[in-house]
């Protein structure tokens, strides 16, 4: 490996990793006392698994380099922007530059990781030293491995093998002093068209969200001190502020999970001790589902159980009942709620992206791959690992899934969750008017109640598109014949 001199730069390529504090490749490259080129590469092409950014994740995306960008400028150093090809664009930047080591964040999504691959070997061919460090995880995913040396596929195992493995690891809580290079054209942020214009349908997502390395900090603050110690329960009501809402920020490494798991580590002894673990249960599970595509990239587009290959999904992405599912007309206003949820903030309640996702694969027998396909153009925080694990969790199809015959029923769910309606309410405000009685399901109620809260069924709301018995009963039959019961 060539060893760094103290005039030739370095770069440090950001990914997954849009940060300055505890960030290892960061880091490792200020140690060589080599000035610093920080670069950002947006990725237009590359191979067999190359997956373009949804449009949601874009407009994330904008926003976290903008402040990136900023946090660079302020201690004196420019965020290099450049497009295309990683490999081509890496291999121009250090043509211009000189440089004889590139630092990087791992990553494992399949895309990623093929394109890093293909980077090394044009790096090791020009005597350049590229060097992955972790951080997106809170352990290298291919690193835990079972008695008999395979991946694991039952979370419980894996949590009891991952949890000792990281008691001991800290963040890096000091500032990283940094040397920067004289930085080589950049091009403009506005370029890549990150952003809507016409229209704007992310004009929702501005006052909810403060992307960025500073409103990941603020938000773990926020939801430690005041959300924490309730979150076993409020989790999983909708209406509430319960949830953590780091989900964004650590899909683009704008904080690590050593950071939040210390700091939920350091809030525990004035805090409830179920609130605590099922929080760091949640982080565990984010592991355990990276853990798998790290192992079985093809998670992300097949069956991990084959036995579904056989089921008989509609995979039709213009069909107009997964058109109504996206749209939020489905007529079960605790799945419409979710859907108009993820279309207007970018973001939806997790208690409900498991109501709409069960809603998808059972009810309707829509693939589960068109449900990850719709997450992963319109969340925010839409992560390859997370997203795949848990669509095919709910369709009953990944290595420790939820039992197919696990069926959620939309108005049980709902009146469960969303006891009063304020969720419903809040998104389907064409029903807000009935009675908490009939909010979840407005085909109950009488014609008079209706009348008087000014909704007429099949006009202002549509009617449930499917009954829920019998929808149940059909995507039982299918499981069984699959089973050739």
């Amino acid at each position: 490996m060539p060893e760094a001199d103290q005039n030739t730069p370095v770069l440090v390529l950001f990914r997954n990793d849009l940060r300055l504090r505890d960030n290892p490749a960061l880091i490792a490259a200020s140690r060589s006392d080599a000035p610093i080129l920080c670069v950002y590469v947006h990725e237009t092409e590359g191979g067999p698994a190359f997956r373009p950014l949804g449009g949601a994740s874009r407009w994330w995306l904008h926003h976290s380099l903008d402040a990136l960008s900023t946090a660079i400028a302020r201690q004196g150093g420019e965020l290099i922007l450049r497009s295309g090809r990683l490999v081509s664009v890496v291999e121009g930047l250090v043509a211009e530059t000189g440089a004889k080591h590139v630092h990087a964040a791992r990553r494992y999504d399949p895309g990623g990781d093929e394109a890093d691959e293909e980077l090394a070997d044009a790096l090791a061919a020009a005597d350049v030293a590229f060097e992955r460090h972790e951080g997106f995880l809170l352990h290298d995913p291919t690193a835990i491995r079972t008695s008999t040396d395979r991946h694991y596929s039952v979370f419980s195992p894996f949590a009891r093998k991952l949890v000792p493995l990281i008691q001991d690891i800290e963040p890096v809580t000091e500032d990283t002093p940094l040397r920067f290079a004289a930085a080589p054209d950049s091009e403009e942020l506005a370029s890549f068209a990150f952003l809507p214009n016409s229209p704007n349908w992310a004009s929702g997502f501005e006052p909810l969200w403060q992307p960025g390395e500073a409103g990941a900090q603020a938000a773990l603050e926020h939801f430690v001190s005041d959300a924490l110690a309730d979150y076993a329960v409020g989790r999983d009501r909708p209406a509430m502020s319960g949830t953590s809402r780091l989900s964004p920020h650590l899909a683009f490494g704008e904080i690590s999970p050593r950071q939040v798991w210390r700091a939920v580590e350091a809030a525990a002894p004035r805090l409830p001790a179920r609130d605590v673990t099922t929080f760091q249960r949640e982080i565990v599970f984010r592991e355990f589902a990276w853990h798998l595509l790290a192992n079985r990239p093809d998670m992300a587009w097949d069956n991990i159980d084959k036995r579904f290959d056989a089921f008989p999904w509609n995979a039709d992405r213009e069909s107009p009942a997964l058109l109504a599912w996206q749209k939020g007309e489905t007529g079960y206003p605790i799945v419409d709620a979710g859907m108009r949820q993820l279309w207007q903030t970018g973001w939806m309640h997790n208690r409900v992206r498991m109501i709409v996702a069960s809603f998808l694969t059972k009810h309707l027998m829509i693939h589960w791959k068109r449900g990850e396909e719709w997450f992963m153009d319109t969340l925010i925080d839409a992560d390859p690992g997370n997203n795949a694990f848990n669509w095919q969790w709910t369709a009953g199809s990944g290595a420790d899934a939820a039992p197919f015959f696990r069926i959620f029923a939309p108005v049980t769910q709902g009146r469960k969750f969303d006891t009063g309606g304020a969720y419903v309410r809040r998104f389907v405000p064409e029903i807000a008017a009935l009675p908490d009685k009939y909010v979840h399901a407005p085909w109950e109620a009488p014609d008079s109640v209706l009348s008087e809260a000014g909704v007429k069924l099949g006009d202002h709301y549509p009617r449930p598109m499917v009954d829920h018995r019998a929808a149940r009963e059909r995507a039982l039959d299918a499981f069984k014949a699959m089973k050739g019961e």
